[in-house]
């Protein structure tokens, strides 16, 4: 049996179990305590970080390489376009989120509010929060600016670019930290990735101590 480990509040492990579910592939759901690495953890992964996806014998690591080697051996649904212009804007896309979000906004509002209780590593710093819902803003508008001139963030059809972008904002949806409200056309676009089989286990997602938002599994929120 093929197995990811993971923590479920996290976006770089949703990116890859929605790329996972959309392919079709079995998987076994293991949490890792990744802030209290064992040996065996860290024989998968050096590097002390989920996710990792052992399968079909070999250990994989880093979220969006694990994608691109999932698209390689399973390329039906296809999350990446041939096009090279198309994937390169699909690449560009998901390291925005993986990168500048992650900084700017995921750190700020996931960690702080969930992370560090759950690691043991004290409470909230105000100003982190405080930056992350301002910058937030920011990152909203930029998605529904390119919602306006495409059907999907990267261009007409569904994509990695999708996945990584919801993967994110599921996690601070959790913790009601998106404003839904925002933009009309950021809505549906989530409400359309949200109603996929493939978003089930991650709407089925509870952590202890953390109990989801009220509209957070509600594919008519």
């Amino acid at each position: 049996m093929n197995r990811l480990y993971h923590v479920p509040l996290s976006p770089f492990c949703r990116k890859v179990r929605l790329t996972l579910a959309e392919k079709k592939i079995e998987v076994e759901l293991v949490e890792e305590r990744y802030w209290e690495p064992s040996p065996d953890f860290l024989r998968r992964n050096p590097a002390g970080k989920v996710p990792v996806l052992r399968m079909d014998g070999r250990v994989l690591s880093e979220s969006q390489a694990i994608c691109e080697y999932l698209e390689e051996i399973v390329p039906a649904p296809p999350l990446l376009p041939r096009d090279p212009d198309a994937r390169y804007e699909v690449r560009r896309l998901c390291a925005w989120f993986d990168d500048k979000f992650q900084s700017e906004v995921t750190s700020k509002l996931l960690y702080e509010r969930v992370n560090k209780k759950v690691t043991g590593q004290g409470y909230p710093d105000s100003k982190n929060v405080k930056a992350g819902s301002t910058r937030i803003k920011y990152h909203l508008d930029y998605m529904a600016w390119l919602l306006d001139q495409r059907r999907w963030l990267a261009g007409d059809v569904m994509t990695l670019a999708d996945f990584t972008a919801a993967a994110h904002l599921s996690c601070l949806d959790y913790i009601s930290d998106v404003d839904w409200n925002r933009h009309a056309v950021l809505k549906d676009w989530y409400a359309k990735i949200k109603s996929r089989p493939s978003f089930r286990t991650l709407l089925a997602d509870q952590v202890s101590g953390f109990p989801p938002a009220a509209h957070y599994a509600d594919l008519d929120f």
